[in-house]
């Protein structure tokens, strides 16, 4: 069994920084792809950014520029920095991760954290 446990959301002021953590724990062989999604109110969840492999990352278009993820593979840890933060950003943000267990490949889900962009 695995465990994903996210850290760092909250309330910022618009134009301000967060940076979230997602750290995997339990039975890991290795771990391949690790992403963040975000669902706001009334809306699908969507893919915010991710690094597949070691080093190939991609970013949804709306938060380029502002929004940097990066992992630590020692520590099964994978971070977004979001600067210049909106109120289009508040969202329930969800670390993902392809993990590889001794029975294959599994993908797993963090509990979720709440990021708000509000004055």
């Amino acid at each position: 069994q695995v465990t994903l446990v996210e850290s760092g959301g909250g309330l910022v002021q618009p134009g301000g920084s967060l940076r979230l953590s997602c750290a995997a724990s339990g039975t890991i062989l290795s771990v391949n792809n690790m992403g963040w999604y975000r669902q706001a109110p009334g809306k699908q969840r969507e893919l915010v950014a991710a690094v597949t492999g070691r080093t190939s990352t991609n970013y949804a278009d709306s938060v380029k520029g502002r929004f940097t993820i990066s992992r630590d593979n020692t520590r099964n840890t994978v971070y977004l920095q979001m600067n210049h933060l909106e109120p289009e950003d508040t969202a329930v943000y969800y670390c993902n991760a392809r993990v590889l267990e001794s029975r294959g490949y599994a993908n797993y889900w963090g509990q979720g954290t709440q990021v708000t962009v509000s004055t």
